[in-house]
């Protein structure tokens, strides 16, 4: 059996989790190294799956602070409403007294409904006859080395960035873990939280930010070895940006989509 990608364990208390805040689990360099933001939300939805035993309808995360490699990690759900078809749960995660993430999420199931998708796979080549990409470089953090990232050939993520924006603003990239864990929804809530590398691309500067939020809606989960990240941004201002992006199995079908508020920050 192939371990979880993101080894959350449970503990003498059913609505509390922890995790070791290893570098298998950050970004950044090395002298602001920390834990991935999607990290913190994909640990939120699946405390809050195994609280309710409840497939996700979708979760939102507030990034507050940083937790650091080497950090205790905890995970309380609390469930304010627990109806016959929805279940709400607040997740907060926390190193001791400082709270690193505020989630909350809905969790359910209403069969016997329409199933229908509006948004078909983007035209982009398959996984096998795109171009591998380190979408960020220089990293102490090692959660990328866990990933593989695929771009097409004539991908705006490998033009020159010479600092002009994109016309689009818009990217796609083919993503699997390394490790051969199953796709799930809590992995769907770490990939949603890559909507701040389309900003560096779309902008035409090297860089990105850090995101202020993420917020999954998850449609359905079906096998699938490779996403599809299929990236929009809206705008950028302030020094903040905004954008979206879809969550496509390799069959076509639209498993969820994430949406999040980023501050800017780039190389000099």
């Amino acid at each position: 059996m192939t371990a979880p990608f993101i080894p959350l364990e449970g503990t003498s208390d059913p609505m509390r989790f922890r995790l070791t805040v290893e570098r298998e689990l950050c970004v950044g360099p090395e002298n602001h190294t920390f834990m991935f933001g999607g990290v913190g939300l994909a640990c939120a939805v699946e405390a809050a799956k195994r609280v309710t035993g409840r497939e996700l309808i979708w979760a939102t995360a507030q990034y507050l602070s940083y937790a650091r490699p080497g950090s205790l990690l905890d995970v309380d759900v609390r469930l304010p409403v627990m109806g016959h078809n929805v279940t709400q749960a607040v997740i907060n995660l926390h190193c001791g007294d400082d709270v690193i993430i505020s989630a909350t999420a809905a969790l359910g199931e209403r069969p016997g409904n329409p199933v229908h998708q509006w948004f078909d796979l983007p035209e982009l080549p398959a996984p096998e006859d795109c171009i591998e990409w380190a979408a960020w470089n220089h990293q102490a953090g090692t959660l990328m080395r866990r990933l593989e990232l695929r771009v097409a050939p004539d991908s705006a993520a490998l033009r020159p960035r010479d600092g002009k924006p994109d016309p689009s603003g818009r990217m796609q990239m083919w993503m699997r873990n390394r490790e051969g864990a199953p796709i799930d929804s809590t992995l769907l809530a770490m990939f949603g939280d890559f909507v701040p590398t389309g900003a560096g691309v779309a902008l035409g500067l090297n860089g990105g930010g850090n995101s202020l939020d993420n917020t999954l809606r998850l449609r359905a989960v079906v096998p699938t070895e490779w996403v599809l990240c299929d990236i929009q941004m809206s705008a950028a201002d302030r020094g903040f940006a905004h954008g979206h992006l879809r969550l496509f199995a390799e069959d076509g079908t639209l498993m969820a989509t994430a949406s999040q508020s980023l501050v800017l920050r780039f190389l000099k």
